[in-house]
């Protein structure tokens, strides 16, 4: 064979390589970009991912890949390395969605915007149903939140002058990322009470005290009322009573007693015992004002508070359980024609 014979040779055979290597580079390349912009099939119709603080690009990628999010958690990896994004996750809860490749959501973990967590606290909820609202929705524990809503120095920095933020957690829906801080929540939901305070230009002129009167008569109409109309005069049926020092003999503070106070489960119906629980808050046998809001009253019950019916009014019992309608009366006989007490629940 000539020299020239055997340099085309190996010219050859070195063109061949070079083109097996760009083609495998090529495939390689292919690959991976499908690895990483595809979406994985366990995604579904969308989750919720977790990213601890301290998580490596590295340990992420096996997770995301051992639930089926991501199609290799090698190529998520190599992505994250060359793109020196490894080091930025943001720790939180993402929600990815369906059509979210290994790209989109390393992306998503940098950018930091977790998913939120649509939260709606019904109407003269208490403390603790807020509480456990949280806890199963996987915004806050349970006890995390108690805790802080019973903390004396977040308390005193709030202006309640209480041993709880009962009463100031105003019901409203709110989003809040998973594992918040309980303080954040606790905050956020005082904050949406004084901004709808503020709607009520009486309001201003209160002190903490006697503002906290207030938001105890709020509480217990809440309880009570059904149709918002009647709100005001159920309102001024506890004024006309604290006025002539009657006990208030809310149903409402009685089943507060027995969820709150002693734990048990809801009543269906009161009876004579249930009224003679010393505790006080029960307002059958203890006059004036309980010691704290039984509830966290909404604006149609806070209004009623601070614009109460005129009128002299000293009793009312539902008629129309349906529709939610009372009778009002000035008289204890007028009142007894009906003897049977009917309970409010929460969301009524």
């Amino acid at each position: 064979m000539t020299k020239t014979g055997g340099k085309r040779t190996i010219w050859a055979r070195a063109i061949a390589i070079v083109a097996a290597v760009l083609v495998i580079a090529v495939a390689g390349a292919a690959l991976v970009y499908i690895l990483v912009s595809r979406p994985a099939e366990g995604l579904g119709s969308g989750v919720l991912f977790t990213v601890e603080k301290g998580d490596s690009a590295s340990s992420v990628a096996s997770t995301l890949e051992a639930k089926g999010y991501i199609r290799s958690a090698l190529a998520f990896r190599l992505l994250a390395r060359a793109t020196s994004l490894g080091s930025s996750l943001k720790a939180g809860t993402y929600r990815l969605l369906p059509q979210m490749g290994s790209k989109a959501i390393l992306d998503e973990f940098v950018s930091g915007a977790q998913a939120l967590i649509r939260i709606t606290v019904p109407e003269g909820f208490t403390l603790s149903q807020v509480a456990v609202l949280l806890d199963r929705s996987g915004v806050a524990s349970k006890a995390d939140f108690l805790t802080v809503a019973g903390s004396p120095k977040l308390l005193a920095d709030l202006g309640i002058p209480g041993a709880t933020a009962e009463g100031y957690l105003f019901p409203d829906t709110y989003f809040f990322p998973a594992k918040y801080p309980a303080e954040s929540i606790v905050r956020a939901m005082v904050r949406a009470f004084r901004d709808r305070l503020a709607t009520i230009p009486e309001a201003a002129a209160l002190d903490s005290r006697e503002l906290r009167d207030r938001l105890i008569l709020a509480s217990i109409v809440e309880r009570e009322y059904k149709a918002p109309e009647e709100a005001p005069y159920m309102a001024s049926v506890f004024y006309n009573r604290l006025k002539i020092r009657m006990a208030l003999q809310s149903c409402a503070t009685v089943v507060y007693v027995i969820t709150e106070r002693l734990g048990k489960a809801h009543p269906e119906v009161i009876y004579d015992r249930d009224l003679r629980l010393d505790d006080p808050y029960n307002s059958y046998i203890h006059p004036g004002l309980p010691p704290g809001p039984i509830s966290n009253p909404g604006l149609t019950a806070l209004r009623a508070a601070f614009y109460p019916a005129s009128s002299k009014y000293l009793y009312f019992r539902l008629v129309d359980a349906n529709a939610g309608k009372h009778h009002f009366s000035l008289s204890l006989e007028e009142h007894l024609d009906s003897r049977r007490l009917f309970i409010k629940k929460v969301g009524d």
